[in-house]
C-alpha cells in the first residue's frame, strides 16, 4: 500500500463545465487409491509437514509424525485427509491431471476465482437458488456463496496495487463524504472492482451491483462482496434473458432506491429510463466510464432526455492515456494466449481503431513480432499509425491473408459477414471494445453455418466447406472475458470513478444542469498523483516566475480542460 505523502496533489477549486463534444463413493475411492499409491516418500513427508503447519503443535507430536508416515507406507500409502474428503465429494469425477494438486490444500481446492478456473463450474443458473450469508443475507443471485473465503483473497491482492483508494479510505473514511449515498452499479465484477465498491463502503455509501458482462464476472469475488454486506446479482457465462433479469432484480426493489448510479455500458441507465422512469426523480446523478454509455448519454442530452447531471469518466485523461491503454497494451495478449496457445511471431493481424485501445493493443503484437495492420476511418489518428510504422488499409483489402482480426472501434458492424466469409481457415477474430456490437454476430446465426464449443469462451464458426473462424468471447470484450487485467491501471480509473460519484453527491443543487460533464483537469492531476509514490516519483515545482511565464498556478492545473 502507498503511503501517503505531502506532495499529493489538493482537490481542485473550479468544477467542470458541460462537454461539448460430482463423484460417486467407488470411483472416489479408486481415484484416492491411484493418487495415494504414486506418492513418493519424500511427497508424504512434505504432506504431513504442511498438516503441521495448520494446527499449532508440539514438538513431540512432530516426532510422532515420522511413525505415523512409516505407518502409513507399511498400509498401502493409503494417506486420506478428513477434513478434505467432503471437499471430493463436490467435485466432478473427471479431474484429470489437476486432482492431486487441488487434494493438496484447501485453497487449491475451492481456488475458482480466476478467469479460466471458473469455467469447470456448473453451467447451470443459480436464478431459483436459495442462499444465504454467514449473517442471513439473502437479497442477492450469485453463482455459489461457499466461494466468499477466496473471492476474498482475490480482492486482498488486489487492494496492495491499488493505492490510491487505500489512500482514499484513510484520508476520507472518517469525514464519510457518501453518507446516505444509495449507490447502483452495474460493472464488470472483478477484485478490482471490488475494491471500488468496499471503497464507496467505507466512505458511507451503500452498494447495490449487477455485471455489464455476462462473461467477465468472477464468481469468488461476486460471493465474497455478498458475505461482506453488498447485494450482487451476477454469475459468469449469464444467458442474455439472465443478464437483464440480474439488472431488473438490481433496480426493482421496492425497499432500494438509488440515489446515484455508477454505469459501465450505459445498459443500467437505459434499464431504469425503460421501466423505471420514476426514479431519476431521485437520482442525483450519473458516472459512465464506457464509449458506448457514453454515447447513450449524449444522445439522451440532444433530446432533451437527460434527466440528472453526468459525469463523463471515458473522457478523462486519467482513463483515456492509462486504462485504455496500457490495460490493453497489457491484457490483449494474456487473452489471447490463454484462449488459443497462439504464437504471436510472424503472425499477420488488422486492429480494426487506432484510438488509445488500438494503440496499446498494436504496441503490445509488434513487440512480439507480429506484422501488423491497421484500420481506421479517423485521418489524424490514421497518420498516428502511419508515423507508428504500422500500414494503413481497408479490412477488405488483406482479410484473406491475416492470422487475427481485433477490433477496437466502440461502432458497429465493423467486422461483417462479408469479411468473414473471405478469411482464411483458422483466422481468430475478437473483440477489445466494450459491447459486443462490432463483429456481426447476428449473420453467423444462420442454418449453414455451424457452432462448435472448443473452450470456454472459444467458439468454431463452421462454414460447409469446412473452414472455419475462431470466435472468442462471442465477440464480447476479450480481456475481461477471458482472462484478466492489471489491478494498478483499474485503480486510476476506479479512483477518478469514486471522486466523480463524491463532487456529485456533495455538490449543492444548482451547481450541475442536466448535462455532461468532464471532470475538472485538477482532479486527473490529484488521481495521479495518489499513484506516483507506487514508483517513488518526486515531482518538480515550478516557481512563480515560471507559472507566471505559462500563465498557470504553479501548484496546477497544468493542462487546460479541453486538454484530452
Amino acid at each position: 500500500m502507498a503511503e501517503e505523502i505531502d506532495q499529493t496533489l489538493p482537490l481542485p477549486d473550479e468544477y467542470p463545465e458541460p462537454c461539448e463534444d460430482v463423484v460417486n463413493g467407488d470411483e472416489e475411492e479408486e481415484n484416492n487409491k491411484h493418487q495415494s499409491l504414486k506418492c513418493s516418500p519424500n511427497l508424504l513427508q512434505m504432506l504431513k509437514a504442511a498438516e503441521s503447519r495448520r494446527t499449532p503443535q508440539s514438538r513431540d507430536r512432530e516426532e510422532e509424525s515420522g511413525t505415523e508416515e512409516t505407518e502409513a507406507q507399511k498400509t498401502d500409502m493409503q494417506i486420506q485427509f478428513n477434513d478434505q474428503k467432503h471437499e471430493f465429494n463436490k467435485r466432478p469425477a473427471n479431474t484429470g491431471r489437476r486432482s492431486l494438486s487441488r487434494s493438496i490444500s484447501r485453497s487449491s481446492t475451492d481456488s475458482y476465482s480466476s478467469a479460466c478456473s471458473e469455467s469447470s463450474e456448473d453451467e447451470s443458473s443459480p436464478r431459483d437458488k436459495l442462499q444465504a450469508t454467514s449473517k442471513g443475507l439473502s437479497d442477492f443471485c450469485i453463482k455459489n456463496i461457499q466461494q466468499a473465503e477466496f473471492g476474498r483473497r482475490e480482492i486482498t491482492i488486489a487492494e496492495q496495487e491499488m493505492p490510491a483508494l487505500m489512500i482514499l479510505r484513510k484520508r476520507a473514511g472518517g469525514e464519510k463524504p457518501l453518507a446516505g449515498a444509495k449507490v447502483m452499479g452495474c460493472t464488470h465484477i472483478t477484485p478490482q472492482t471490488a475494491v471500488l465498491m468496499e471503497t464507496l463502503s467505507r466512505l458511507g455509501a451503500q452498494c447495490r451491483w449487477a455485471a455489464c458482462n455476462i462473461f467477465s464476472t468472477q464468481n469468488a469475488v461476486a460471493a465474497a462482496l455478498a458475505e461482506g454486506g453488498i447485494s450482487v446479482f451476477a454469475w459468469k457465462g449469464e444467458s442474455e434473458d439472465d443478464f437483464w433479469w440480474c439488472i431488473d432484480r438490481c433496480v426493482g426493489a421496492e425497499s432500494w432506491q438509488p440515489n446515484m448510479i455508477l454505469d459501465d455500458g450505459g445498459d443500467l441507465t437505459h434499464w431504469i429510463q425503460k421501466k423505471y422512469p420514476s426514479i431519476f426523480k431521485k437520482l442525483k446523478g450519473i458516472v459512465e466510464e464506457s464509449v458506448t454509455g457514453i454515447y447513450r448519454l449524449y444522445q439522451l442530452s440532444k433530446a432533451g432526455r437527460l434527466c440528472v447531471p453526468a459525469m463523463n469518466v471515458n473522457d478523462s485523461v486519467t482513463k483515456q492515456k492509462f486504462d485504455n491503454l496500457y490495460c490493453c497494451k497489457e491484457s490483449v495478449l494474456d487473452g489471447l494466449k490463454r484462449t488459443t496457445d497462439v504464437m504471436f511471431g510472424g503472425k499477420q493481424v488488422v486492429v480494426c481503431g487506432y484510438g488509445e485501445v488500438g494503440k496499446g493493443c498494436c504496441a503490445a503484437l509488434k513487440a512480439l513480432g507480429t506484422v501488423v495492420n491497421v484500420t481506421e476511418a479517423d485521418p489524424i489518428c490514421a497518420l498516428q499509425a502511419c508515423m507508428d510504422g504500422f500500414r494503413v488499409i481497408k479490412l477488405g483489402e488483406v482479410v484473406r491473408q491475416v492470422d487475427m482480426v481485433i477490433t477496437c472501434t466502440g461502432n458497429k458492424n465493423v467486422v461483417g459477414r462479408e469479411h468473414m466469409d473471405r478469411m482464411k481457415n483458422g483466422c481468430i477474430v475478437c473483440n477489445m471494445g466494450h459491447s459486443n456490437t462490432e463483429i456481426d454476430l447476428v449473420s453467423l446465426r444462420t442454418a449453414e453455418l455451424r457452432w462448435e464449443r472448443v473452450r470456454p469462451q472459444v467458439d468454431h464458426v463452421i462454414w460447409p466447406d469446412g473452414r472455419r473462424i475462431v470466435l472468442l468471447a462471442e465477440g464480447r470484450l476479450l480481456n475481461l472475458s477471458c482472462s484478466t487485467v492489471p489491478s494498478f491501471v483499474l485503480s486510476i480509473t476506479a479512483t477518478t470513478q469514486a471522486l466523480a460519484l463524491i463532487e456529485l453527491y456533495s455538490a449543492p443543487e444548482g451547481r450541475y444542469k442536466q448535462d455532461v460533464y468532464l471532470l475538472p483537469k485538477k482532479m486527473d492531476e490529484y488521481v495521479a498523483s495518489l499513484h506516483l509514490p507506487t514508483f517513488d516519483a518526486h515531482l518538480t515545482e515550478l516557481t512563480d516566475e515560471q507559472g507566471k511565464y505559462l500563465g498557470i498556478s504553479k501548484h496546477g492545473p497544468y493542462k487546460p480542460n479541453y486538454y484530452k
